[in-house]
């Protein structure tokens, strides 16, 4: 049942602690004589306003009762009194306690419509120069603007940090332009929800079948179908859900759409003479990836070199021999400009690219490896011996003035290297991949590796699959399994399973184990034995940094969302000396084992005397402190100390479950995976050999062996809307789709295209 909420008016009598980049901010109200202690995300309010709130009283452990608020109707201060106690508090850059003082003894009650309306006439009070006076002005109006633009946002329970970013980007006259196209607030600069912003425009009597309108609406059905992992989708199937979903008329859709692709809102390709739609950083990000692989193919040469003996001089360092496949790794990574190393478990990926490595180092090359995640480049570095990073830590992130991240190295700065690899690559989108293409040169050369059999990336797009199935770029497929690696069934079923075959689950003395429970409930219980009791007892594994529960879905008894809250119970339970915080789904408890679910590029992090910013999608920690004094936690991600306000846990889940496609990139020791009915429209071959292949040295199935067989047998791969593989064939082809000089001069800069030319004449 919802709490009626309750209305109290007051003036800010004292502001106690604020955060400036969310808007949340503690302050002492004068309510009629009474002192209330005010929380919530209402902005950057100071001394002496008069504010309208709305919201309930909470119990706060330390604090005592407080007033929640969610809604906030600001009224600057009317009186001389608070005037100067709202001026003095600091507000306006440029005015301090004594000035103030000067400036309402001379104006009073009418001070601040003076510094809004006649600033000018602040150059009569001593100490007020012209130029200060300019000043003090430039700065009123960005207040005032911003106060209007928070409250205006306000009766629609938008939060302050909506109304700043929009600020940010629009300036003093957001107000104006907002009642003009309230669908401004949902561009990336801001990212509020369309249907939110509908409600603004509906106030607004904006009608329904407005071109501002749909065009907004296009933009959020594509966005919306970014996060599915479609980078595009095609006009037939995008106007008949744009016709549903906003309530209009096909020839509506169509005169809007018209108008969009004109303005370069959208863009189109066509494919198989089908049209497809993009927004505008999907379509540039495809367009530059097959541009600059094409480019590189033509700008590498390909080197006249016999690399046996390098190869023979690197089996006899290692005591190994190479198979066939691996030495056509070898010698064509280091021949060629870019090639991509694919295959499954146990086929010595690993091996070659150790090779590869160490060839290309006695050549004298700079070599630079990289991962899509943390646990991914860790497992890269630990496998190979060499450092590798992520690819956001390698492109280094800064942020411009309207707090938008961008990457340091790009087309201007790029990286200092000669070689990259590049794992996982399945799991690298097409905007990450764009922003890796732009920071290398182009004489740079490229081994990608990854296993195309595995789910594609979180991200929109199917990068790995497109190159590969385009047939532009060298692929060598690793295909002999190894004699010791023959021995696992773990990687002997995962063979299996991408095959077509069922796995074996009659084996009961290796490392991959099937127990037949029909019903999720008995299901839960011997997950729960398993993970908390038998496999820490039996194998010594820690049931938090060991052992992994994998699901196919969130939902459900079997989903990550109950299994997390019954793993958390048995294995982290209450306890008082285990402070905790409650979250919307979850309760987050010190030593709990925790994941991100969304980019955040703003998060700094600490590692010895290493710092950094970001926590990605898909990073894994471990509660190490939660302050609620501070209302903060604090996150260890593998070495990285990340400190998150509470509200920011909004971004965490509970990772003692965790979906298949969230696993992506992750090795754990021990792999447990129920697989039952409830889950059909996930039950698909490469879902299920991903989750297998995730388990280093032990897999335990629970589940039905009917559903195990009926996911070998559904080959559905995820089916992603892409043009990417079209781009890349379409030059090769003979139909080169952009100008080859614009290609030149836009995306590589002159200067660089002509360097790479003089280096290939030489």
């Amino acid at each position: 049942m919802e709490h009626k909420m309750l209305h109290i008016e007051g003036t800010v009598e004292n502001v106690l602690f604020k955060n400036e980049s969310n808007g949340y901010i503690v302050f002492d109200l004068d309510s009629g004589g009474e002192l209330i202690t005010v929380v919530g995300e209402l902005g950057d309010l100071a001394d002496g306003e008069n504010l309208i709130l709305e919201g309930n009283y909470v119990t706060h452990k330390k604090f005592g009762t407080q007033f929640k608020a969610e809604y906030c109707e600001q009224k600057l201060p009317d009186t001389a009194i608070n005037i100067e106690k709202y001026l003095s508090s600091g507000v306006i850059k440029g005015i301090g306690p004594k000035l103030a003082e000067r400036i309402v003894n001379n104006f009073g009650d009418r001070t601040l419509e003076i510094i809004e309306k006649e600033p000018h006439r602040l150059s009569s009070i001593k100490g007020i120069s012209p130029a200060k006076c300019k000043e003090i002005a430039e700065e009123a109006k960005k207040i005032f603007s911003l106060r209007m633009i928070t409250s205006y946002l306000a009766q629609y329970e938008i939060k302050f940090g909506f109304a700043m970013k929009a600020y940010l980007k629009y300036g003093a006259d957001t107000l104006d332009m907002i009642k003009l196209n309230p669908y401004i607030l949902c561009d990336d600069s801001v990212e509020l929800d369309f249907k939110r912003a509908d409600t603004i425009a509906y106030d607004l009597s904006i009608e329904k079948n407005s071109d501002k309108r749909i065009i907004a609406g296009i933009k959020y059905i594509l966005k919306a179908n970014t996060a599915c992992g479609h980078s595009c989708l095609p006009l037939d199937f995008l106007s008949s859900k744009a016709v549903s979903v906003l309530n209009i008329s096909e020839s509506d859709f169509y005169r809007s759409y018209d108008i969009a692709v004109e303005d370069n809102q959208l863009f189109e390709y066509t494919k198989n003479q089908r049209e497809y739609v993009y927004l505008p950083d999907y379509y540039h990000a495809e367009k530059f990836i097959a541009d600059r692989i094409n480019l590189l193919k033509d700008f590498t040469t390909t080197e006249e070199y016999d690399f046996e003996n390098l190869i023979d001089a690197e089996e006899q360092k290692y005591n190994i021999k190479y198979e066939s496949l691996q030495r056509k790794a070898i010698s064509s990574a280091v021949s060629e400009g870019l090639i991509i190393l694919t295959g499954g478990p146990g086929t010595g990926k690993t091996t070659t690219l150790k090779a590869i490595i160490s060839v290309f180092e006695k050549k004298g090359l700079k070599v630079v490896l990289t991962a899509p995640t943390g646990r991914a480049a860790k497992r890269m570095s630990d496998l190979t011996g060499y450092e590798a990073k992520t690819i956001h830590r390698l492109l280094e992130i800064t942020f411009d003035s309207g707090d938008k991240y961008r990457f340091v190295h790009n087309e201007n700065n790029p990286l200092e290297c000669d070689v990259i690899i590049i794992d996982e690559m399945s799991m690298v989108d097409v905007l990450l991949f764009d922003s890796l293409l732009r920071a290398l040169r182009l004489d740079s050369k490229i081994v990608i590796t990854g296993d195309s059999d595995q789910l594609p990336s979180v991200g929109a797009g199917n990068v790995l699959r497109d190159l590969i199935d385009s047939n532009v770029i060298t692929v060598i497929r690793l295909k002999e399994i190894f004699r010791q690696a023959r021995k696992s069934c773990i990687i002997t079923n995962a063979h299996r399973i991408v095959s077509g075959e069922y796995p074996d689950l009659s084996q009961k003395d290796n490392d991959f184990f099937f127990f037949k429970r029909d019903e999720p409930e008995s299901a839960v219980r011997l997950i729960l034995e398993l993970a908390n009791k038998r496999l820490p007892k039996a194998y010594n594994y820690s049931p938090v940094d060991d052992i992994q529960i994998l699901s196919p879905s969130k939902k459900g008894t079997l989903g990550t969302v109950e299994l997390n809250k019954a793993l958390q119970n048995e294995i982290n339970p209450p306890d008082k000396s285990k402070p905790e915080h409650n979250g919307v789904i979850y309760t987050f408890r010190l030593g709990d084992k925790v994941m991100q679910t969304k980019n955040n590029y703003d998060i700094v992090w600490n590692r010895g005397n290493e710092q950094g910013t970001g926590i990605f999608n898909g990073d894994i920690g471990k509660i190490t402190k939660i302050n609620r004094t501070e209302m903060s936690a604090v996150i260890d991600f593998d070495g990285r100390i990340a400190e998150y306000s509470f509200e920011q846990l909004s971004q965490i889940e509970l990772a003692y479950a965790v979906t298949v496609h969230k696993s992506q990139g992750c090795e754990f020791e021990a792999v447990i995976m129920p697989v039952q009915s409830g889950f059909e429209k996930l039950n698909y071959r490469n879902l299920l050999y991903t989750a297998v292949t995730r388990a280093k040295k032990l897999l335990i199935l629970i589940g039905n062996e009917y559903v195990i067989k009926s996911m070998v047998d559904n080959n559905r791969r995820t089916r992603r809307y892409t043009c990417l593989k079209n781009m890349l064939t379409e030059k090769n082809n003979g139909h080169d789709f952009e100008n080859k000089n614009d290609v030149n001069s836009e995306n590589l800069g002159i200067l660089e295209f002509l360097e790479i030319q003089e280096r290939k004449e030489r």
